[in-house]
């Protein structure tokens, strides 16, 4: 039905930099809120960062100021810019999406997940 596919992570010094992107594919009515989660070794999945359609946004505390999230609509594509990186924001990052399937209604959608790593 639905695919999110994460692109983007990797390995990256503290202090750096990386851009997650996330794009949604099928045969899609609407996308409503995008969002980025995280879930670190031995940690339970957390929110990171939301966005509705209509372009307002809500961060997490530990990266308020440092993280940015945005989307394409006409891309299907939901991007999380990520700046001034530290030792926690290690973990593996996963876009979820609420989508008004063809035919289905609507549910939520998960990717399978983007491993950022920070490290020197």
């Amino acid at each position: 039905q639905v695919q999110l596919v994460e692109s983007g992570g990797g390995l990256v010094q503290p202090g750096g930099s990386l851009r997650l992107s996330c794009v949604v594919s099928g045969i899609i009515v609407r996308i409503y809120a995008m969002n980025w989660y995280r879930q670190a070794p031995g940690n339970q999945r957390e929110l990171v960062a939301v966005i509705t359609r209509d372009g307002r946004t809500n961060y997490a505390d530990p990266v308020k100021g440092r993280f940015t999230i945005s989307r394409d609509t006409a891309k299907n594509t939901v991007y999380l810019q990520m700046t001034t990186l530290n030792h926690e924001d290690t973990a593996v990052y996963f876009c979820s999406a609420d989508v008004d399937v063809l035919n289905f209604g609507l549910r939520g959608y998960w990717g399978q997940g983007a491993q950022v790593t920070v490290s020197s």
